[in-house]
């Protein structure tokens, strides 16, 4: 413990130095999970705070702030000196006063090793208006947590439930505390009724009238010594409060049971509220414990719970109207003889999305959403038109993750980051999705995931191969030069090669053994044999693909 505040007391000393607000615009920001993303009430504007990567041997902690600008699609890192310490799993909240305020509660630093954890029971606030972090200083508030959640309820914050986790022991939280947002005082309610139990992660939001609702979770209790059984729970909650008006507010705990279709059971699902008073809840993984390892579901749907009606149902996309594409069909008959400006209007050149498994230099699959710009309408062949056809036909989503960022702006949800592991590799996220609520057709890529950007390191790597890390760490054009060396001398001195106007499925018959073997190398002795094929599958398919 004392090791982790002198940790955190050095950022903050390295914090300090900064006097003056920097504002500069900047790629995308790195990979991260368990970071906050929230919509500014006034401008058109995301605002990303903290999170958390690891990359197999080290974890990172991030207190960097970043916005992006929705209608630019572009990013921007605002320096703000004296901000609050680096952490995860800490949640914020969004109120419109004197040009809106985000605040922060809680949350969590980790040593680099990943073993050792530091809750924060800090409270801050971030004027927008004047870019000014300040911590608030009152007395009577939660203790250190992190995973709990917190929501702006009228004038007053409201923070559920969440974990404390040291080297020997942990405890799940089930307690609620207000935070008045004009008197600045804490107060720790005591509701009536039979509440949740204790919990993290679960839904927690507001309805108009100023009730919580909170749904599913994750809690873990020890069966015996060094033995945890962990709980996805599944049961729905109404806090009310009794007799508004009064000076003293009584609150009440209700159990909900909604009709519709439930999420099915998982954890890391994230949370935002969309239009027409509906929470919605997007992703997440369900683990399956198979004797000593885990293997790990994970999902990209959204459920949507309407608050007024206490039912669930799932976010099903409609695809884009067929109309759109018979118009679009109809205007290249036209296309030859009009006029640039016309053909703009008439078609806009907006990005052709497609999708892609990618094998990474270790043989594990990722899903990459790519995004094509199409060239002008006169330039493109027969072919090109039939591709985008396809690619246009064939629906992009983002891949399932869990620990996703998610904020609604103007009825359009936006998802950035998060992770998913394929066996003991985890892959952390830095893209960004976009879908609008209201007519729920189609998800947008508007940062794709770069592959280039999974950095991920054994932990049995020996200290001999840091060098090699280090260099691996180097210049991107040099890493990226060496890599293609490398694949272009494996693809002539190993890879069975694609025969002239050899089709997929032959190539694959022909080679299937040969790649399942070198997947099989790659992801070592204890892999699934499913797993094991289906990565040897994904790596000849690119290979041929690359080939051809």
């Amino acid at each position: 413990q004392e090791d982790l505040e002198a940790l955190i007391a050095e950022f903050q000393s390295l914090d300090a130095k900064k006097t003056q607000v920097i504002e500069t615009s900047c790629p995308p920001p790195s990979p991260r999970l368990n970071g906050s993303l929230s919509a500014h009430p006034e401008k058109d504007e995301l605002i990303l705070f903290g999170g958390e990567y690891f990359n197999g041997q080290k974890t990172y902690l991030y207190n960097e702030l970043y916005v992006y600008n929705i209608r630019k699609n572009s990013w921007s890192k605002v320096e703000i000196p004296n901000p609050p310490p680096r952490r995860c799993a800490h949640q914020a909240a969004v109120v419109p006063t004197a040009g809106g305020q985000l605040w922060v509660f809680g949350g969590e630093f980790a040593s680099p090793n990943g073993e050792q954890f530091y809750h924060y029971k800090d409270l801050w606030v971030l004027h927008l208006a004047t870019k000014t972090w300040e911590q608030i200083k009152a007395s009577g508030g939660p203790s250190g947590r992190s995973g709990h959640r917190m929501v702006a309820c009228k004038r007053q914050l409201v923070i559920f439930g969440g974990f404390h986790e040291s080297a020997r022991d942990y405890i799940y939280y089930n307690d609620v505390y207000a935070f008045n947002l004009d008197s600045f005082t804490w107060s720790k309610l005591a509701p009536s009724g039979i509440g949740p139990a204790p919990r993290s992660g679960c839904q927690m939001a507001t309805s108009p009238e100023g009730s919580i609702i909170i749904y599913g979770g994750y809690s873990k209790q020890r069966i015996k010594k060094d033995v945890d059984k962990g709980t996805l729970h599944t049961d729905m909650f109404l806090l009310k409060t009794e007799g508004a008006g009064k000076e003293e507010e009584k609150w009440a705990w209700s159990r909900l049971n909604p009709s519709g279709v439930k999420p099915t059971p998982r954890s890391g699902f994230s949370v935002a509220i969309g239009p027409n008073n509906r929470s919605l809840l997007f992703g997440g993984v369900h683990d399956e414990e198979e004797e000593e390892s885990i293997e790990g579901d994970f999902f990209n749907d959204i459920y949507f719970y309407d608050i007024g009606k206490n039912r669930w149902f799932p976010g099903q996309l409609k695809g884009p109207k067929s109309e759109k594409r018979k118009r679009r069909r109809g205007r290249q008959a036209e296309a030859e003889g009009a006029e640039d400006e016309e053909m703009e209007k008439q078609h806009p050149q907006g990005p052709v999305e497609i999708v892609k498994e990618v094998v990474a230099e270790d043989g594990t699959v990722m899903t990459i959403k790519q995004v094509i710009s199409g060239p002008a309408e006169e330039e493109r062949s027969e072919s090109e038109e039939e591709g985008e056809d396809r690619a246009l036909g064939q629906q992009v989503e983002p891949c399932p993750r869990s620990n996703a960022m998610l904020a609604v702006k103007h009825g359009v949800l936006y998802v950035y980051g998060g992770m998913f592991e394929v066996g003991d590799r985890q892959f952390t996220l830095s893209d960004l999705y976009s879908i609008d609520l209201h007519k729920m057709e189609e998800w947008k890529v508007l940062v794709e995931m770069d592959p280039k950007a999974q950095e991920w390191l054994e932990e049995s790597e020996s200290d001999e191969e840091d060098d090699a890390v280090e260099g691996a760490e180097g210049g991107e054009e040099e890493e990226e030069s060496s890599e293609e060396e490398s694949e272009d001398e494996e693809g002539e001195e190993q890879h069975p090669s694609v025969q002239p106007d050899e089709k997929h499925a032959d190539y694959l018959a022909r080679t299937e053994q040969y790649w399942i073997k070198l997947a099989r190398s790659n992801m070592g002795p204890d892999a699934k044999e499913k797993k094991v094929v289906k990565v040897a599958h994904a790596m000849a398919k690119t290979f041929y693909e690359d080939s051809v």
